[in-house]
């Protein structure tokens, strides 16, 4: 059995990470209001937004005639709207930069090793935009088992997702699809959907996937002013910011919630372990004393014999 000096310094230490997952989780809970708010704020707007460009690429047909060339490698819409034989894939995927927030990280890293390891199978090979801490530490381990590559990494995004670090990543991405590194762009993030509940996901961004059975409905006849090519050139970068920067909202969205669930989880533990050590404090004091007055009375009675 523990002595009371072991026990004690035990019930300090469980009292100490109690103080820190209590506070971990308040914070998680403030911030995580804010952060769904902004997930259901920005949805309708990505909604609509995708909505009208396939509808817009519907109308237009076919654009491989026209040759856009431009230093920005978003404005460059001609290119990043072909299709190709996919032989490189470029996937973006979204961690965090701290842990402590239970399988958040776990479950995301594992269905991007898993679409790695499928795109492997099918001699494809995957070129890794990541962002956070987490999953850069991991998968640049994992990189070089997998034969894949990383050609971004980012950092501060993950805490703060904003249009402009949403541009850069897109920078990024659309100027290796535009030299030809990759053919294909994905998103692995988590979809939030509520406080207790999010689920990791797959989103493919370019090829643009356009639905073609439109021949139920009554297509709008569609004019472009100033032309076509400019309204492209100006919604294509849209698009292609818009989704990545969703993908940031939902992700901080579901980090936050999974921390506070973890945190509160820990917090409740902590205390079953306070209950039970306290428990076992008392037990011990007891037989220490109990063991003291044994040896008083006994002592007693040897004298007295």
């Amino acid at each position: 059995m523990a002595n009371l000096k072991d026990i004690k310094n035990r019930i300090q230490s469980v009292e100490s990470t109690k103080k820190i997952t209590r506070a971990m989780k308040m914070v998680a809970a403030a911030k995580v209001k804010r952060a769904e708010n902004s997930v259901k704020a920005s949805r309708p707007f990505t909604t609509e937004l995708n909505s009208m460009f396939a509808k817009l690429l519907n109308s237009i047909g076919n654009i491989n005639s026209v040759n856009v060339v431009s230093k920005n490698a978003p404005d460059n819409f001609s290119v990043l709207l072909e299709n190709r034989t996919v032989k490189n894939v470029g996937i973006l995927i979204l961690t965090s930069n701290k842990g402590l927030a239970g399988a958040y990280n776990a479950n995301i890293i594992r269905k991007a090793l898993k679409i790695i390891d499928d795109y492997s199978n099918q001699n494809v090979k995957c070129k890794l935009f990541i962002v956070g801490q987490k999953g850069i530490s991991t998968l640049r381990k994992k990189s070089k088992e997998s034969d894949s590559e990383i050609l971004g990494e980012y950092l501060n995004v993950a805490n703060n997702p904003t249009p402009s670090g949403a541009e850069i990543i897109a920078e990024d991405i659309t100027d290796a699809f535009v030299k030809g590194f990759i053919d294909k762009i994905e998103i692995i993030t988590t979809k939030f959907k509520n406080m207790m509940s999010y689920q990791a996901e797959d989103w493919t961004v370019l090829p643009i996937n356009i639905n073609q059975d439109d021949s139920h409905n009554i297509n709008p006849l569609m004019e472009f002013e100033p032309n076509i090519e400019i309204i492209l050139q100006k919604l294509v970068p849209l698009y292609i910011t818009n989704i990545i920067f969703q993908a940031l909202l939902e992700a901080q969205a579901s980090e936050l919630a999974s921390r506070m669930t973890a945190m509160s989880a820990a917090t409740s533990n902590a205390e079953k372990m306070l209950h039970d050590l306290s428990i076992e404090y008392n037990k011990t004091r007891q037989t220490a004393i109990t063991q003291e007055l044994i040896e008083v009375v006994s002592g007693a009675n040897a004298q007295n014999n």
